[in-house]
C-alpha cells in the first residue's frame, strides 16, 4: 500500500472513532426529560391602588413678624428657634414715647370735655333769653354752633386717645400665630421701622400642626383621576379629602396618614404637572417645613391580576413572565407592572390574560426559556400569600 493510501485509511479510522465516541453523548442529550415547572393562573382580586408621588412639607401658615410702630428695641422675649403660642410677647419697643402720647391724649380729652360743658351751659343760659327776645336768634345759633364744635373736638380727642393707646399696645410685638420661631433679625437697642411701608423684619414664624405636604402630579395622573371621578369610581380630591399615606426619606413604611386638601386650578404648561396638596396632623411637631417625603394617594379600587413578584423576569428594559401553552412550550409575555402588594404579589396592569398558565416555580432553571418544552405541574397562587 502506498504512503498516501495509508494516510487516508488512518484519517477515516480516526473520524469513525470520534463519531462513535460522540454518538452516545448526543443521544443522552436528546433523551434528557423536559424540566418540571409549577404553573398557576394569575390571582384575580379587588385591590386598592395607591399612586406614589414625591414632595415636601410646607407650613399651613408662615408669617414675617414686623413692628407696627417705630422705635428702639428694648426687650427680646424669646430664644431663637423657640415654639410659641399665638399672643406670646416677642419684642418690646421702647414704650415711653407712646405712654406720653396716651397721657397727652387723655389731657386733651379733659380739656375738650370742659369746653363742651362750658358751651353747653352757654346754650342753656341763652335759651330763655331768646324766648324773651333779650338775645337774638343769630347769637343763640352761634352758641349752639360753638357747642357742636366743642363736641366734635371732644370726639377727635377721644379718637386720638384710642390711636395712642393702640400704638402703646403695638409697642409689644406679639406672635400672630402659634408655631416655631426663626432667629431674631434685630437686637436690643436697634431702631426698627413700623407701619405698612418698608417696615423692619424682626423674625418669622411657621405653624407646625397641622402641616401641608405639597407635590406635583403628571398630566396623565390628572386625566385618569378626572375620568374616574366622572365614572363614579373615585371621588375627585377637589370635592372630597381622598386619603393619603406618607413616609419620610429614611422610612420604609408609610408611617403617617392624612387627606387631600387642595388641587390647583391649572397645569404648569412648562412641566406638564399640576400641584396637589395634602394636610396631616403633626401633634409631636416632628415634621418640619421643607422636609422631603413620599406620598401615596388613594387611586381607587380595581379588579386586578396578581402574580408572585419572583415570577417576573427582567429582559433588558422589559419585564416578562413565562407562560406555558397547551403544547407545554414556554413563551415570554411582556407585562406592565403595578404596585407590589403584601405577601410579595405584584399587580399586572397589562400583558397577561386571566387564563394564562404562569410559571411560578422552576424559573431559575436555565433550561426553562422561551421555546423550550417543559413538564408543567399545577399549582395555585392563593390569597393567603398576600399576607
Amino acid at each position: 500500500m502506498s504512503e498516501t493510501g495509508f494516510r487516508a485509511v488512518l484519517v477515516a479510522s480516526i473520524v469513525a472513532a470520534a463519531i462513535a465516541i460522540a454518538a452516545p453523548a448526543t443521544m443522552a442529550v436528546a433523551q434528557a426529560p423536559p424540566p418540571t415547572v409549577t404553573v398557576a393562573k394569575p390571582l384575580a382580586e379587588k385591590i386598592t391602588q395607591w399612586d406614589e408621588f414625591s414632595g415636601r412639607f410646607e407650613a399651613v401658615e408662615s408669617v414675617e413678624v414686623r413692628p407696627r410702630v417705630s422705635g428702639f428695641i428694648e426687650t427680646v422675649h424669646f430664644r431663637d428657634g423657640q415654639s410659641v403660642k399665638a399672643g406670646d410677647p416677642l419684642f418690646t419697643v421702647d414704650q415711653r414715647p407712646f405712654e406720653i402720647e396716651v397721657k397727652r391724649a387723655e389731657a386733651t380729652i379733659q380739656q375738650r370735655q370742659a369746653e363742651v360743658e362750658l358751651q353747653l351751659s352757654e346754650v342753656d343760659r341763652a335759651r330763655p333769653l331768646v324766648d324773651s327776645r333779650t338775645l337774638t336768634r343769630r347769637d343763640f345759633e352761634t352758641r349752639e354752633a360753638n357747642l357742636a364744635v366743642a363736641r366734635a373736638q371732644l370726639a377727635a380727642a377721644q379718637a386720638s386717645l384710642r390711636a395712642a393707646s393702640l400704638d402703646l399696645e403695638w409697642a409689644t410685638v406679639r406672635a400672630p400665630i402659634a408655631g416655631r420661631l426663626s432667629d431674631r433679625r434685630v437686637n436690643v437697642g436697634e431702631l426698627v421701622t413700623g407701619g405698612a411701608g418698608a417696615s423692619t423684619v424682626l423674625t418669622s414664624i411657621v405653624s407646625l400642626d397641622p402641616i401641608y405636604f405639597v407635590f406635583d402630579g403628571s398630566e396623565a395622573d390628572y386625566l385618569r383621576y378626572i375620568r374616574l371621578a366622572k365614572s363614579g369610581a373615585r371621588p375627585s380630591s377637589r370635592d372630597e379629602g381622598n386619603p393619603v399615606r406618607i413616609k419620610l426619606a429614611d422610612e420604609s413604611e408609610w408611617s403617617r396618614t392624612g387627606k387631600m386638601d387642595f388641587v390647583d386650578n391649572r397645569l404648569d404648561a412648562r412641566s406638564g404637572t399640576i400641584r396637589g396638596r395634602a394636610i396631616l396632623d403633626n401633634p409631636d411637631r416632628f415634621l418640619t417645613p421643607g422636609m422631603f417625603g413620599r406620598l401615596e394617594l388613594f387611586g381607587g379600587d380595581f379588579d386586578a391580576l396578581l402574580v408572585p413578584d419572583k415570577a417576573i423576569v427582567s429582559d433588558q428594559t422589559r419585564k416578562i413572565v413565562f407562560v406555558v401553552g397547551d403544547d407545554n412550550v414556554v413563551a415570554a409575555r411582556p407585562v406592565e407592572l403595578g404596585q407590589l402588594q403584601p405577601g410579595g404579589l405584584r399587580v399586572i396592569k397589562s400583558g397577561l390574560d386571566a387564563d394564562a398558565n404562569v410559571v411560578i416555580n422552576g424559573i431559575a432553571n436555565p433550561a426553562v426559556r422561551p421555546g423550550a418544552k417543559v413538564t408543567p405541574e399545577a399549582g395555585a397562587i392563593v390569597a393567603a400569600e398576600a399576607g
